[in-house]
């Protein structure tokens, strides 16, 4: 009987694995049975399992979504009816169903598919996602521009969480799709978990309607837009039943489905805040792979660690997040002073201006997010923080390049559209130690607004947690001295420059470390400027008005004759990949630097 089984087992899986390699685009799945269906649903659910594990991504909002995506397209017809995934994380089955199964090995990878829609990669993925809140709007705006041409048939349909659901522009989107007649199909995917559990009044709404036998008028209704649901979203029949008769109707419509995150994996269903994007891991088991021994620690544990450690003795430090807990490495902090603990949801805006006005009462507010999500929330910084000169801590997580996220998530714009910002101090740490000690003064009481940028994984100081000490704002260090050249470094590219001046010890190469962006250390900078002829600043931002420029301006004004050269990211977005290959490309690796160093010498 075993052996009957096994073959059974392996029998099923070669035809599922067959019946998935039929698929070369949406319209294959239209000529197939719910069984058939059925049997798809479990191989492309283990498709994106075996690749993940292997290359890393996102793994549960993609489990989540098997049965839906596999339904949507299957009675809708994509690219013609033209779906948008609010976010990006839940579209990995939909990149597999639209002609890109064999790339998907290449998922996230340098040269490969990235893990976000793009339009630029497939006519099927109609708007690139890779922050949340985005899909109702633009699906508005697509469905108003086809009434505007005369088309009144396509559908246009938005995917998009409750995490996602809850953030300003999602609402500000569903509050004009209510006065349209829109062929708008918004899919409400409500799993009750964004990265971390969901937050807030909505969630708490959803979770009530989602127990009623018989809802009452909802949330959407008064808002103008007929409601379906909520209903069974790994139901495939129920979703052809639902999806068919939606179908056939115009005007704006919601469906509301209630599904697992990591449905069909074990480990991805019983830790969901973990398996959201949990490295490579044993597929059979979920057993995560182990990380090297290096003694070592990330950055945003170095801060969370830090901050909780400060709470405990100034009761007035609170941190506030945009649904980064975890990410953020605020988990200790939260778990200790829950009080004082301020997760908000996706609502960056929100975000900064609680921060603000916990500021005018005396309150220590460290808002953390970022730097990517800081974009969404410009205008609160210079209106609410800076103008008002509010001691509002703002740390910048992910700053620089972070590697397969991609363009979406590379955090290098933040040095050129903050340091314009009048009223605000904005320090970039080079190391882990000197991010906590800038943590350290900023709680110590602060005048003005602080941001602090510090860049996604492992620092290089494995005694990083020595004894405070206060930081004097506005103050470069000399690190290395030389004669020949001299490098200053903005924040963690000190690492880079470290290793490149490993590499060409038989030079007279000087390091420094500029410390602050703003306010600038110009009475250091005048006594470089004096004992050098050639400078080289470095960063991994944006050079297009970047730390660099300021130095370079500032040396023109003092009159400078030497060469100065700015290295950072040039004027293009840098594409996904392995973060040594991007720093390459980028041009701000410890190779190009050496390779930099020898063109001005000679």
């Amino acid at each position: 009987m075993k052996i009957q089984n096994s073959l059974i087992e392996i029998t099923e899986s070669y035809l599922c694995v067959m019946l998935l390699d039929t698929i070369l685009s949406p319209k294959d799945l239209k000529a197939l049975s719910d069984d058939a269906l059925e049997q798809l649903c479990a191989e492309l659910r283990q498709r994106i399992i075996n690749v993940v594990a292997k290359n890393e991504g996102h793994l549960g909002a993609s489990l989540g979504t098997i049965e839906l995506t596999v339904m949507l397209h299957a009675i809708f017809d994509s690219p013609n009816d033209q779906m948008i995934w609010d976010v990006g994380h839940q579209a990995y089955g939909h990149k597999i169903l639209t002609g890109r199964n064999v790339q998907f090995e290449s998922n996230r990878q340098w040269g490969g598919i990235s893990g976000f829609p793009a339009r630029s990669e497939s006519p099927h993925d109609r708007f690139g996602t890779g922050h949340a809140g985005t899909s109702i709007g633009a699906a508005l705006g697509m469905a108003l521009a086809a009434q505007l041409q005369g088309d009144q048939q396509t559908k246009y349909i938005a995917i998009i969480g409750d995490a996602s659901i809850a953030s300003g522009m999602a609402f500000e989107a569903l509050n004009h799709l209510g006065t349209t007649q829109a062929n708008v199909l918004v899919v409400l995917n409500d799993n009750a978990i964004g990265i971390d559990p969901s937050v807030g009044a909505l969630k708490n709404y959803f979770e009530k309607i989602k127990t009623e036998t018989q809802p009452n008028t909802n949330l959407f209704q008064t808002l103008n837009i007929p409601y379906s649901g909520p209903i069974d979203g790994h139901d495939l029949k129920l979703l052809r039943t639902t999806l068919t008769d939606l179908a056939q109707k115009n005007g704006p419509q919601l469906l509301h489905i209630k599904t697992t995150k990591g449905k069909g994996f074990p480990s991805a269903e019983n830790d969901q805040v973990r398996f959201h994007a949990p490295g490579k891991f044993d597929p059979t088991t979920g057993k995560i792979n182990k990380t090297p021994d290096v003694n070592l620690t990330k950055y945003q544990d170095v801060f969370g660690k830090t901050l909780t450690q400060l709470a405990v003795q100034n009761q007035k430090i609170v941190a506030i997040t945009p649904a980064m807990v975890s990410g953020s490495g605020l988990t200790p902090f939260f778990e200790k002073f829950p009080q004082r603990s301020f997760d908000v949801g996706i609502a960056e805006q929100h975000a900064l201006t609680l921060a603000a006005g916990m500021a005018t009462q005396g309150i220590i507010p460290f808002c953390v997010l970022y730097s990517t999500f800081l974009q969404r929330a410009y205008d609160q910084l210079i209106h609410d923080i800076a103008l008002q000169q509010l001691p509002v801590v703002l740390c910048i997580d992910r700053a620089g390049l972070v590697g397969h996220d991609g363009p979406t998530h590379h955090g290098v714009f933040d040095i050129p559209f903050l340091k314009t910002i009048p009223n605000l101090i904005f320090a970039a740490p080079k190391d882990e130690v000197a991010l906590r000690n800038l943590l350290y003064t900023a709680q110590l009481g602060i005048s003005k607004p602080l941001a602090i940028r510090y860049p996604r994984g492992y620092g290089k100081q494995s005694d990083w947690e020595r004894p405070f000490e206060k930081v004097a704002f506005g103050k470069g260090t000399l690190l290395k001295k030389g004669r020949d050249v001299l490098i200053i470094s903005v924040g963690s590219t000190a690492q880079a420059v470290e290793t490149a001046l490993d590499q060409i010890d038989h030079l007279d190469v000087a390091h420094a470390d500029l410390g602050f962006i703003k306010p600038l250390d110009t009475l250091f900078l005048e006594t470089l400027f004096k004992q050098f002829k050639i400078i080289i600043t470095v960063e991994d931002g944006a050079i297009s008005g970047g730390a660099g420029e300021s130095v370079l301006a500032f040396a023109h004004q003092s009159g400078y004759t030497g060469t100065l050269h700015t290295m950072g990211i040039e004027d293009a977005f840098v594409p996904h990949g392995r973060l040594e290959k991007i720093h390459e490309i980028a041009g701000v690796s410890p190779e190009r630097i050496v390779s930099k160093i020898h063109e001005l010498l000679a």
